[in-house]
């Protein structure tokens, strides 16, 4: 099995969250990125959600690549395990905030089951073995994507909550203008890719 980069943890963190940001930059997770920004507080609620979802998969789908997929050459089973991993770590997510969050856990409806399909979690895992990171590398990824993500759809959700008080062009009302925010937060982000990159 190859090396690890030697890239620091610390810059893989900041890039994850600036320059590689899994929206903004890969284009990974926008379908409730795009349908849960309408209201602030239940976008921020599932930012969380994909953040400790993220956390939680990839450690454990490391853990499963390195001690049985790879020792195994079970390598052609590796996507079916990944989203197993995932699938059940969102179930027993849903049902926790079912338990104790039964408010967002409403709100959020279909789309809380839907982070079993959030091509962003899959993405994270897959980039960890495409570009053989460290486990220490790979959670300071995952950590920095999922508070990426976070920070994205938290960000346009405060400002479509602001407009939504405005009156807007007829052309411009819904997903025109979301896709405007999101052009334009995206420039922003590219700003800082002097100072993160990640190979």
């Amino acid at each position: 099995m190859p090396n690890a980069p030697a890239i620091h943890p610390m810059i893989l963190f900041f890039a994850s969250i600036l320059t590689s940001n899994m929206i903004l930059t890969n284009f990974l997770g926008m379908c409730s990125y795009i349908s849960v920004s309408t209201e602030f507080k239940t976008a921020s609620g599932l930012g969380k959600a994909v953040t400790m979802v993220m956390i939680l998969t990839t450690a454990l789908n490391y853990v499963a690549y390195r001690s049985f997929i790879v020792p195994l050459h079970l390598e052609y089973l590796q996507y079916i395990i990944f989203i197993l991993v995932i699938a059940a770590t969102v179930q027993i997510l849903e049902l926790a905030m079912d338990r104790f969050l039964p408010d967002l856990h409403i709100k959020l409806g279909i789309f809380l089951p839907l982070i079993t399909v959030n091509c962003a979690i899959l993405g994270i895992t897959l980039f960890m073995v495409i570009r053989h990171y460290s486990f220490i590398q790979t959670m300071f990824f995952a950590l920095g994507s999922g508070l990426g993500w976070w920070l994205a759809i938290s960000a346009l959700a405060a400002i479509r909550e602001k407009m939504a008080k405005n009156k807007l062009p007829r052309g411009l009302d819904g997903p025109g203008i979301t896709f405007i925010i999101t052009g334009l937060m995206a420039l922003a982000f590219v700003g800082f890719s002097g100072m993160f990159t990640v190979q």
